[in-house]
C-alpha cells in the first residue's frame, strides 16, 4: 500500500511536468478543451489515473537507468561474466521500455475516452 506520502509526491511530480511544458501549447489544449466543455482540472479520476502512471513509469525509467548504468560498467570490465549479465539485463531494459509505452498507450486511451465522455456529456446538455 502507498503511503500518503508516495501519493502527494507522484501528484507532485505531474504538476511539475505540467509546469515544464510549453505554454503556448498548454493554452492551446486549455483553449480547446474549454471549448468543448471539458475541465480537465475539474476531473480527479483523470488526475488520478495521470499521476498514477507517470509514477509508474517513472519508476520504470528509474530502473532502466540503474541497469543501464550497471551494463556500462560491466561492458568497461571486460569479464566475461559480467558481459553474460549484461545479456538478461538488456532484456530487462526492452521489456521496461515495452512497459512505458503500454503505460502511455493506456493512458492516452483512458483520457481520449474520459475527454469524449464528457465533451458527449456537455453537448447533450446545452
Amino acid at each position: 500500500m502507498k503511503s500518503p506520502n508516495s501519493s502527494s509526491a507522484s501528484s507532485n511530480r505531474a504538476q511539475s511536468l505540467m509546469a515544464n511544458t510549453n505554454s503556448d501549447h498548454h493554452r492551446s489544449y486549455a483553449a480547446v478543451t474549454q471549448e468543448d466543455g471539458y475541465d480537465f482540472d475539474g476531473d480527479p479520476a483523470a488526475w488520478a489515473a495521470f499521476t498514477n502512471v507517470f509514477g509508474e513509469v517513472q519508476s520504470v525509467l528509474d530502473r532502466n537507468r540503474t541497469l543501464i548504468h550497471q551494463v556500462n560498467q560491466n561492458q568497461q570490465s571486460k569479464i566475461r561474466g559480467n558481459m553474460v549479465k549484461n545479456v538478461a539485463m538488456i532484456q530487462e531494459i526492452n521489456g521496461n521500455m515495452t512497459k512505458v509505452i503500454s503505460l502511455y498507450s493506456n493512458l492516452s486511451d483512458d483520457i481520449s475516452g474520459r475527454f469524449s465522455r464528457r465533451t458527449g456529456d456537455a453537448k447533450n446538455n446545452r
